[in-house]
This record gives structure tokens, C-alpha cells and sequence, in this order.
């Protein structure tokens, strides 16, 4: 009896940590959906390959381009990998497209490609199902990142693109220099150790169940705090205090720390 208790205690903390997490298991990414590169004329095809899972990985999509990394119940990893060529006609595009590069090797997919010219161009995005349990490192220059449904030891960055972080869990922090952030906080408290998320030009806002616990750190230059739950015994709603303008306090009765900031941007906070 001794033994069968023993383990059960840790498929009851497994089902408490991981139940909010969804599996991933639709495509989303198609041509239809990509950028134009105004009168040039364009290619698009979508490659798709699948390599063992990892612990770690590293996703880097070049100077242009988007991350979508959802993750899944499978053990493996599923990249489907946008390319966009543009160029004065479609043959020259579709010569272009067949010089771009995919690697998907030793725990890091990358791209690889000519060099872009005035009248000649190509980007690559990704949409990349992993094992929630997967440490996750993204960068991107000119494109959006998208993360929902892990767990683990993520970083992300991006210059010129928006933030969604959706039902992740773990060690989680990044920036964005041109754009907005949205997270989507889900069950009752975050699981893992903290949440760091920061962007220069672009607003911030954290969606959170009611009766959600945390410690909650927000900072903006120029713009507004807007909480839906109470920062202080009589303040709740916008707040204007002295800038810089930050908050500091808990909701529920605390927890690991969601701490997000922005320069120039709104912070908002809203119950789900």
C-alpha cells in the first residue's frame, strides 16, 4: 500500500501542473496568410519536416520573419517553414525561394539564404510544434513571436514585431523593442518561476482569472496603468502616479512574480 501511494503523489502534482496546457495538433500556417511585397511579384511554399524532440531548443528565422512555437502531447517536433521570395517576376521569385535554406539540426533551426537586394527579397516563418516540457531560446528582427501551450526555460526577443505568450509556464522572459505584448495567464497561479516581459514602443496587457494569485510588477514611462483588480485598499482602476509610473503589489494571495514593462505604451490588466 506504502508504495502505491508513493506513486500516486506525483501524478496528482503532474496533473496540477500541467492541466491548463492544450495540444496543439492543427496547422495554421499557410501562403494564404503571408505578407506582399507591393508591385514585385510572388512566390510562397510551405516545407515540412519533422525531427526527434529535444530538451533544448533554438529557433532563429533570419532578419525576416515570424515565430509561432505551440506545443503538443507528441514526442517529436514538427516544423513547417513559410518561405516568401519576392522579385520582379515569379520565376525569378521561385528561383529565389529554392536558394533558401532550412536547418533543423543538433537543436537548432535556422535559416539560411542570398543576400537580399532592392528588387529581390525572401523571409521565412515558422510554425514549430514542440513537447510542452522543451527550453525554448527565439530571436527574430523584423517579425512576431507567438508561444502558447510550454513549459520550461524560455527566452524570446524581437526588434520589430508584437509578443503573444499564451498558457506558458516556467522560467519565462523577453523583450520586444517595436511592438505590443500580450499574455494570456491561465488556472490559478503561475507555475514555475517568474514571468519577465518588456518592450519600448507598445502597449502591454495581461489577461488573468479572477480568483488568479501573483506577484505583479508593472512600469511605463508614458502611459497609463488600467488594473481590473485592486491595486491598493482604496485604488483600483487607471492609475496616474508620479512618473515613471509603476505598480507594485499582489492579487489573490500572491505568488511567483508576472513582472512586465513598457517605455512608451499602456499597461493593462484584465479579468478573464
Amino acid at each position: 500500500m506504502k508504495l502505491v501511494l508513493a506513486l500516486a503523489i506525483p501524478l496528482v502534482l503532474a496533473g496540477s501542473a500541467y492541466g491548463q496546457l492544450r495540444d496543439n495538433q492543427t496547422p495554421r500556417l499557410t501562403c494564404d496568410n503571408g505578407n506582399y511585397g507591393g508591385n514585385r511579384q510572388r512566390f510562397c511554399e510551405v516545407r515540412e519536416q519533422t525531427i526527434p524532440g529535444v530538451g533544448r531548443l533554438t529557433v532563429d528565422p533570419g532578419k525576416n520573419g515570424g515565430v509561432t512555437v505551440r506545443g503538443w502531447l507528441r514526442n517529436d517536433v514538427s516544423i513547417r517553414s513559410r518561405i516568401d521570395a519576392w522579385a520582379g517576376s515569379v520565376d525569378e521569385a521561385r528561383a529565389l525561394a529554392g536558394q533558401v535554406r532550412v536547418d533543423a539540426s543538433a537543436g537548432k533551426i535556422s535559416t539560411s539564404g542570398p543576400d537580399s537586394l532592392r528588387d529581390a527579397s525572401w523571409s521565412v516563418s515558422y510554425e514549430i510544434f514542440v513537447p510542452q516540457m522543451t527550453d525554448l531560446s527565439t530571436t527574430s528582427v523584423n517579425g512576431g513571436v507567438d508561444l502558447s501551450d510550454l513549459r520550461g526555460h524560455i527566452e524570446f526577443e524581437t526588434k520589430n514585431g508584437g509578443v503573444r505568450l499564451t498558457r506558458v509556464a516556467g522560467d519565462v522572459s523577453g523583450q520586444t523593442r517595436n511592438g505590443g505584448i500580450q499574455v494570456e495567464l491561465t488556472g490559478r497561479t503561475w507555475e514555475g518561476g517568474k514571468l519577465d516581459a518588456r518592450t519600448i514602443n507598445g502597449g502591454v496587457t495581461i489577461t488573468m482569472p479572477e480568483n488568479y494569485s501573483a506577484h505583479i510588477q508593472t512600469e511605463t514611462v508614458n502611459g497609463a496603468i488600467d488594473s481590473d483588480f485592486p491595486v491598493s485598499i482604496t485604488v483600483q482602476g487607471r492609475v496616474w502616479p508620479q512618473r515613471p509610473q509603476n505598480l507594485d503589489f499582489n492579487v489573490g494571495s500572491g505568488g511567483p512574480l508576472i513582472h512586465v514593462s513598457t517605455t512608451n505604451g499602456s499597461v493593462k490588466l484584465r479579468k478573464i
